[in-house]
């Protein structure tokens, strides 16, 4: 069983900052695109960025200029840093690692924007 492990999800106030880790086994880190997704209450899942092999990154529109996705080989990590939060950012976000038929989901992390 191929497990993604979330962290440093919390309440932060408009215009805050959080960083979310995502821990992956060696295998799956280094040759399966990692991505973050995301899902509001009574939204479906919605994309947030990617990492692919190589360095390449990708983000939605909604996101890009205020989240960044980056990875620590020596950790077999993916983070998102979040800046500039607002209150429609507020959702459960899921570390997704997908290389072709093969997905795996971690099991979410809260995020909460609010004064």
């Amino acid at each position: 069983q191929v497990q993604l492990v979330e962290s440093g999800g919390g309440l932060v106030q408009p215009g805050g900052s959080l960083r979310l880790s995502c821990a992956a086994p060696k295998s799956i880190f280094s040759s399966y695109v990692m991505r973050w997704y995301r899902q509001a209450p009574g939204k479906t899942r919605e994309f947030v960025a990617a990492m692919y092999s190589g360095g390449a990154t990708n983000y939605a529109d909604s996101v890009k200029g205020r989240f960044t996705i980056s990875g620590d080989n020596a950790k077999n990590t993916v983070y998102l840093q979040m800046n500039s939060l607002k209150p429609e950012d507020t959702a459960v976000y899921y570390c997704n690692a997908i290389r072709g038929l093969a997905q795996y989901w971690g099991q979410g992390t809260q995020v909460t924007v609010s004064s």
